[in-house]
């Protein structure tokens, strides 16, 4: 052992560099695909052993961003999502001078 190599305090970890999680079962439940400017969201309600969740994935030219929100926040996310909506009608955009 190298001095500034210890043991984890965890134990030992059965899935360690190299080798890979075994993959969750995940069953679609609805999906849907919406397109604006350049960029397509994907809306996929999914569940798998711990629940259900909503996965929102971004494609922008081939690079994608994912965000996960499990089905017991997605009420408040719509209140959030609800607020930013009514504010974007309310609020007139600014503009740029240059």
């Amino acid at each position: 052992m190298i001095s500034n190599e210890r043991p984890s305090p965890y134990g030992h970890r059965p899935y360690s560099h190299g080798t890979q999680k075994p993959p969750v079962v995940e069953e679609t439940l609805k999906a849907g695909k919406v397109q604006i400017e350049r960029k397509t969201f994907v809306f996929t309600l999914k569940e798998n052993p711990r629940g259900r969740f909503l996965r929102i994935t971004e494609d922008v030219n081939g690079r994608r961003d994912t965000i996960i929100i499990p089905a017991t926040g997605l009420e408040e996310f719509k209140k959030v999502f609800d607020d930013m909506l009514k504010t974007s009608g309310e609020v007139p955009p600014k503009t740029v001078s240059e």
